[in-house]
Order: structure tokens, then C-alpha cells, then sequence
């Protein structure tokens, strides 16, 4: 008696061809619906499923696999009496080849189906089938992705059948399939039913693996990058390569930082980031006097670093971005000339981004991994409105200093805990990251600025983005000469601070909000 296959794929990708080689090995092949239309009109003998069940298809397509002499098929074990006596019984030939790929759920979502749509594309069959014959991958060869059917039509060709170890790869690979497919759809059931104030009792995360990587922060450890299960478009894993080597595990965490960071700015802006914090942010009317700014924010800093330009790079811009190591560079795009002049240089990476799906990017959450669990947060995302800060001092901060505050207000957000930055309203001239005491992320950020005179200037301002918990940062900050001061306000000694900004004529703005990044 020759084995049986049974074959029902949404995917036709490559399945005349294995169809065609495994009905030459003399297999009898099983198909359904559409699957069985592609085989007939290939000429490739096939018998419908119905044939099998003594049940039509129906209801649409719903129900035409869940039958007992299916799954006593695919599930019978052939090393147990009782199961064998059971099939015979019950006239159930033995399946010892299935290959089913699933509805396309994930790919009608990201085409913007309707809800009836995407209720019509969660597949029942395929998965039944598909989890009844890994479970019995002892007897059962299962396979679920195009990309197997090349090493099972080896081994058929060799053999005459697979390998337990073939079979039990296969296996734990579906395994892995369903329990994806099912994560996206539970994922998509909870948006569209939520329950109000309730947080779902379960998170099902799914994602795909983008690539492997050398290593990870460090050459001991062991990495790889993988991306959501639906892809965010204004996101590095979306981000597409022109020129350069692969990514490394630092290389990704920095760009998908500094691309945070350029989302907040409309104006043609550049970011330089080191080690997850910015070193210069610059913004202008032109993208090549932004690039000027981010650049002498820190000419030291910027050394090897990650660039992110929200207009296309220009040639002018290349020229200049040219004469500097950097490790990568992301813009919507490149003219011609610009791409020319920096794939000149061997080592650097250039990326692009869709900047114009940036607005849907907000919507992520977060995801941050611990010993034994995630932490899942929203974005630090909110829209805040200016008009309804509150000055806290007697002095009153200029209309330009108000604007430079705006920009610091949205830069400080970026910079690790506790984090202080000194700017202008148009650029970035000292970051004081993560510290363990605010007076020590002050000294740094007042230390850090390479233009001492520009802190003197009227428009040059600091932004915290925490509350001063003591009157000692600002005894700091008047003696490097800053008249500004933007903060998110709340702490017990906030009077405290506000009487020493008073005695030193600091303008002092209270935000409301903190933003801290840890």
C-alpha cells in the first residue's frame, strides 16, 4: 500500500514542484479546495478530501478536515496494537505526510481587512492538522513552511522516508507556527473586544527572526535580532540597507534610540547618538545648517556615532558627514551624489526610513525584559502644550528663551536618568546622562558644553528631566551663567529651589510632567 500525503496550502509557493516529485516517489496525495484546483490543472493525481471523510466540504470552507478519519489518520500511533486495531476498525488509512500552511491572517491584517475579513481568515483545519501531526512526529512527517520542502524531498528521495530527526525539527517548527499565528490573533481579538479597565491576564508576544548577530553587547554574549510580528514601518527593523556591513546588536539599540529621538522634531533636524544618549541635536531651516548645529554641539562626541537626518541627505551634507568617522547614517533618502560620496567609505552603514509612518510608530509599546519577566509600558509620547506651563520665579523668561526651552524640553526626554541638557532654541550644547545625583548630571552637562560664551547668550537655557531635588544645582547653574531654567517641578523643597533661582535672576519654568529614561 503506497503512503499517503495530505496537502492543503494557502501558500502555493513551490508545492506543483514538490507535489510532482513526492507522486513520482509514489505517494498518494490528499488535497482540498484550492489546493486540489492548482494540483488538477497540473495534471498531478490527487484525491479530494471529501473522498477521504464520505463528508463534503461546507460552510464556506469552514468545516472540511475536522473528521476522526483525518486526525485517527495523521494522530494513530503505529507502534501501539490498540491504535492500529482502532484505524483498522474504522477503515482509517494511515497519513504519514502532511504539508499545510495557514490562512493568510497576518498578511490580510497589514492590508487593512475588515473585521468580517480578518473572523474569516483565522484558520481552525490547518492548525488541527497541523498540531496533530507534529504530536505524532514519530510516524508523521509535518510541514508547515515552503522553505522544508527541499531537505523532506532529499531525504524521500534517499530513503524512501525522513528521519526521526528531521521529523522532530519539523515538529517543534510547527509548534512554533501555531502558537505565532495564534499570538497575532489574540493580539488582534483584544484590540477589537477590549475589556474596559481590565488588563488582558495573559500577553502573547510574537515576532519573527530578523537576523543573527555575531554577538551581543559584548563578544561573550550570544544575540539576535527579532521583529514584531507586525511590523512597525518608522523602525529600524523596517529600515533598509544601501551600503555597508550588518548591523551589530549596539548598532541597533543605538539607531532605534536616536530614531526616538528625531520622531519628536518636524523641522529639518539631525541627531548624533553615542551609547543610547545624544550628543548633538541640530535643527534649521535646511538640513545641512541642522547637520552644522548637531556637529558643533560636540565635534568630539559625534566621533563614531549614529546619525539621524529627517530630510534627504544632500550632496553638501555628504561632504561634510564625509570628512568624520560615523558608524551609520539613517535619512528618508539620498540624492544621488550624496549616496555616492559616503559609500565611498567602506565602514559605514547607510539606512533609510519611512519618516512618513512615523506618527504610527507611538502606538508600540514598550517591551523591557527582566530575570523572570517583561515590563510592558506605552510610549513616553504625550503631546504637551506649552501655554500651560507655569513660571515659578519672579523673573520671566524671554520670548526666546521660551522657544530654546521648548526644544530643550523635547531633547532632555532622550537623555538617560538623571539627565540634564544645556541648549539654545536650535541646538544642543552640553548633555549631563545618567548619574546617580542631578548636581553631578548638571556638572557634566555645564562641562560638556565646547562654547563656554554660549552659555552666557540669552537664548541659552537647561532642561531636567526630573525636579530638582536640591537648591545646590542651581547654585551650579548660575555660576556657569545660565538664565533658564525649564523643569517638571513636584519636589518638597521646590520652594527651596525657586527662592535660589530668585536670588540669582534664573527664569524658571515648572513643565508638570516629568520624562524619565532609565
Amino acid at each position: 500500500m503506497s503512503k499517503r500525503a495530505l496537502i492543503s496550502v494557502s501558500d502555493k509557493e513551490g508545492i506543483v514542484e514538490f507535489a510532482k516529485k513526492i507522486q513520482e516517489l509514489g505517494w498518494e496525495i490528499i488535497s482540498t479546495g484550492g489546493t486540489k484546483a492548482v494540483l488538477e490543472q497540473e495534471e498531478i493525481p490527487n484525491i479530494a478530501i471529501d473522498e477521504v471523510t464520505g463528508f463534503p466540504e461546507m460552510m464556506d470552507g469552514r468545516v472540511k478536515t475536522l473528521h476522526p478519519l483525518i486526525h485517527g489518520a495523521l494522530l494513530g500511533r503505529r507502534d501501539l496494537d490498540s491504535h492500529m486495531k482502532s484505524m483498522a476498525e474504522h477503515h482509517i488509512s494511515p497519513i504519514d505526510l502532511v504539508v499545510v500552511n495557514l490562512y493568510p491572517f497576518k498578511e490580510t491584517l497589514l492590508a487593512g481587512g475588515s473585521q468580517a475579513e480578518m473572523i474569516e481568515k483565522i484558520d481552525i483545519g490547518g492548525p488541527s492538522m497541523l498540531r496533530s501531526a507534529a504530536k505524532n512526529h514519530a510516524a508523521v512527517t509535518v510541514v508547515c513552511d515552503p522553505m522544508d520542502y527541499e531537505k523532506v524531498e532529499k531525504e524521500l528521495s534517499a530513503d524512501g522516508e525522513t528521519s526521526l530527526e528531521l521529523r522532530q525539527q519539523l515538529a517543534a517548527k510547527v509548534f512554533r507556527h501555531t502558537a505565532s499565528y495564534d499570538a497575532l490573533i489574540a493580539q488582534y481579538l483584544t484590540e477589537e473586544f477590549p475589556v474596559e479597565d481590565t488588563k488582558p491576564e495573559k500577553l502573547t508576544l510574537t515576532y519573527d527572526l530578523k537576523q543573527g548577530m555575531r554577538y551581543g553587547e559584548n563578544p561573550q554574549q550570544s544575540a539576535d535580532f527579532y521583529e514584531s510580528g507586525l511590523p512597525t514601518t518608522y523602525s529600524i527593523a523596517q529600515s533598509h540597507q544601501l551600503h555597508g556591513k550588518e548591523l551589530s546588536y549596539n548598532n541597533v539599540r543605538d539607531a532605534d534610540a536616536a530614531l526616538q529621538i528625531a520622531r519628536d522634531f518636524d523641522e529639518p533636524t539631525v541627531v548624533a547618538l553615542k551609547h543610547m544618549n545624544p550628543c548633538g541635536i541640530g535643527t534649521a531651516k535646511n538640513i545641512e545648517q541642522a547637520w552644522d548645529y548637531a556637529y558643533e554641539a560636540d565635534p568630539v562626541s559625534i566621533f563614531g556615532g549614529i546619525i539621524v537626518l529627517n530630510r534627504e541627505v544632500t550632496e553638501e551634507t555628504a561632504q561634510k558627514m564625509s570628512k568624520i568617522f560615523l558608524e551609520i547614517i539613517i535619512a528618508p533618502s539620498y540624492s544621488k551624489e550624496a549616496l555616492e560620496i559616503l559609500s565611498k567609505k567602506k565602514n559605514i552603514r547607510l539606512l533609510t526610513v519611512d519618516f512618513s509612518k512615523k506618527e504610527q510608530s507611538e502606538k508600540e509599546a514598550l517591551v523591557t525584559g527582566v530575570l523572570g519577566g517583561l515590563l510592558v509600558q506605552n510610549q513616553d509620547v504625550i503631546v504637551e502644550n506649552p501655554k500651560e506651563w507655569t513660571v515659578a520665579t519672579k523673573v520671566q523668561p524671554t520670548d526666546r528663551q521660551m522657544e530654546a526651552m521648548k526644544f530643550a524640553w523635547k531633547a532632555v526626554k532622550f537623555v538617560k536618568s538623571n539627565g540634564i541638557i544645556v541648549t539654545n532654541d536650535h541646538q544642543t550644547l552640553g548633555v549631563g546622562p545618567g548619574q546617580t545625583n542631578r548636581v553631578g548630571s548638571v556638572k557634566i552637562a555645564l562641562e560638556a558644553t565646547a562654547d563656554k560664551d554660549a552659555l552666557l547668550q540669552e537664548n541659552a537655557v537647561l532642561g531636567s528631566d526630573a525636579f530638582f531635588p536640591f537648591a545646590d544645582n542651581i547654585d551650579e547653574i548660575a555660576k556657569a551663567g545660565i538664565k533658564a531654567i525649564v523643569q517638571p517641578g513636584g519636589s518638597v523643597r521646590d520652594q527651596e529651589v525657586i527662592e535660589a533661582c530668585d536670588k540669582y535672576g534664573i527664569a524658571m519654568v515648572f513643565t508638570g510632567l516629568r520624562h524619565f529614561r532609565h
